[in-house]
Order: structure tokens, then sequence, then C-alpha cells
């Protein structure tokens, strides 16, 4: 059976992949998107998110990450804080994500980013 869930999960990192590939996508995509979409919302709050991911990752300059793997990190970050689900299954989540969309070492950098900030809140 379909997880709808992950579903939804995939086709938001996607989306937020796209707008955040090119520097001026972000601009076009608060402008284009509506504003109670999910992406809209991650994208109006890019700051605050990527202020977590830097705090814990200094020594990877945002700009220095793969887009992909990015677009999880936010996704997940921004969902630890607007939803009540449990820290375990949005970890396991974006380990999936990368594993399925992102380059080998993937996997292990999301999940060392996201222990960090979701585990010891």
């Amino acid at each position: 059976m379909p997880d709808h869930r992950h579903d939804r999960r995939i086709k938001l990192m996607q989306d937020l992949f796209a707008c955040t590939f090119n520097s001026g996508s972000v601009e076009n995509c608060l402008k284009n998107k509506p504003k109670d979409s999910i992406v809209y919302q991650i994208l109006a709050d890019l700051n605050s998110i990527d202020e977590q991911i830097h705090k814990v990752a200094p020594e990877r300059p945002l700009s220095d990450v793969n887009k992909v793997d990015l677009a999880i990190l936010r996704l997940i970050v921004f969902e630890s804080i607007s939803k009540k689900t449990p820290k375990k299954v949005l970890l396991n989540e974006a380990i999936e994500l990368a594993k399925d969309y992102s380059g080998e070492k993937s996997p292990g950098f999301v999940n060392g980013v996201l222990a960090k900030i979701l585990l010891t809140e």
C-alpha cells in the first residue's frame, strides 16, 4: 500500500529543489506559489531554517551542500517545527529520500545533520 505521506514529501522535496536551484528562483517561487502552500512557507522561513542547518554543520557552507540534500534538510527541519511528526520518523524519512534521490554519501550526511538538529532539541 502506498504511503501518501512519503509521496507528499517526495513532491515537496522536488518542488523545493526546483525553487532553490538557481539564485533568482526563490523570489520567483515566492511570487508564484500560494501563500498557504508548504513550499511557500519553507521559502519564507528559509533564513531561520538555514541558520539551524549551518549551526550543526559549520564546516560545510550551504552553497557547497548538494542541492537535493539541502532540499531534504530544509523540508525535514520545517516539518519538525510546524508539525507534530515524531523526530525519529522524520529522520528515517530524510535518510530514505537521500538514498533514493541523492548521492552515495548523502544519507550519512543528512543523518548526521538532522540527528544533531532533531534529537538534541
